[in-house]
């Protein structure tokens, strides 16, 4: 086993209550924008969602196993490539849709429509993936961790804030409005401070291992935006749903990542790496990609 396999990164009870907690309430926060349009919007205008949703829930699982074959890296930044595909797209996609002037309501019904759906497709997806590839399906087997479990825990992190949000809307519209913001943003500040804590009681782990992730994640990130912008160009979509799709499929909900892998893998060191990195590094690619398309407009 590689000395990163047998890394672990402190995160005591306590923080990691307060995590899965932030968590739930940046998913309420989202859920308050969300109306039942959102979801209406598929049977409308099927193609560029249903292909949007083809393109994170089985492409981008089914490349990042390809590319895990062809790398071949150690188990547990094997298993982080897999948990970080499984998850749906970031929060921040419908914002950086709106910068590159991309299809904005595209955006948000794919971000709808996959959230909801992530809540058994992202273990279940973890779990075949990390199944099929020899060394990741070994390692699981030692650790004994249950994907039944960890549909509960999703269902419960994220399917409950998402109803109760968008009740909160259908019943308290101007109310949603005023707290929507203020509510996403101190979650967001309280998720980041756990994550940056978690880093610098670990930095000297993660400083001397980096390096196995680091150029894994730009080029599973650059796969990523790559297969949802040949897929759509493939298909022929107009060019602003080309840019979401795009976006939608390279920004990944590595905060869900990170939370799972605190909960089901305790905090194992080469997981925690790559969605910690792809983190940080989506959102600079991720904007990058987004003023690069709206100065070109």
């Amino acid at each position: 086993m590689h000395e990163v396999d047998q890394l672990i990164v402190n995160f005591n009870e306590d923080s990691a209550f307060i995590l899965n907690l932030s968590l739930g309430v940046i998913m309420f926060s989202v859920a308050l924008g969300l109306t039942l349009n959102d979801f209406k919007r598929v049977i409308k205008s099927p193609k560029s969602v249903v292909l949007g949703l083809f393109s994170q829930f089985f492409l981008l699982p089914l490349i990042t196993f390809l590319l895990i074959i062809l790398i071949n890296p150690v188990p547990s930044i094997a298993l982080g490539m897999f948990m970080v595909a499984s998850c749906p797209g970031g929060n921040v996609s419908n914002f950086m849709s709106s910068v590159a002037k991309a299809n904005v309501a595209l955006s948000v019904s794919l971000s709808a429509v996959a959230t909801a759906l992530a809540v058994f497709l992202t273990p279940l997806n973890f779990a075949l993936w990390s199944g099929l590839y020899e060394p990741t399906s070994g390692f699981l087997s030692d650790i004994n961790v249950s994907k039944w479990e960890m549909v509960r825990t999703v269902c419960i992190i994220m399917g409950l804030p998402l109803i109760l949000g968008m009740w909160c809307r259908s019943k308290f519209y101007n109310f949603t409005l005023w707290i929507e913001k203020p509510i996403r943003i101190i979650a967001l500040l309280i998720f980041g401070v756990l994550v940056v804590t978690a880093l610098y009681l670990n930095f000297d782990a993660f400083w001397a291992n980096l390096y196995y992730v680091l150029f894994i994640v730009l080029g599973h990130n650059f796969l990523a935006f790559f297969t949802g912008f040949s897929l759509a160009k493939g298909f022929q979509l107009p060019w602003k749903d080309v840019k979401s799709l795009t976006i939608e499929t390279g920004i990944q909900n590595s905060g869900l990542g990170l939370l799972l892998i605190f909960t089901f893998f305790n905090g194992l060191g080469g997981m925690a790496l790559v969605a910690a990195w792809w983190g940080i590094w989506h959102l600079i690619s991720g904007l990058s990609l987004s003023y690069y398309w709206k100065s070109r407009v």
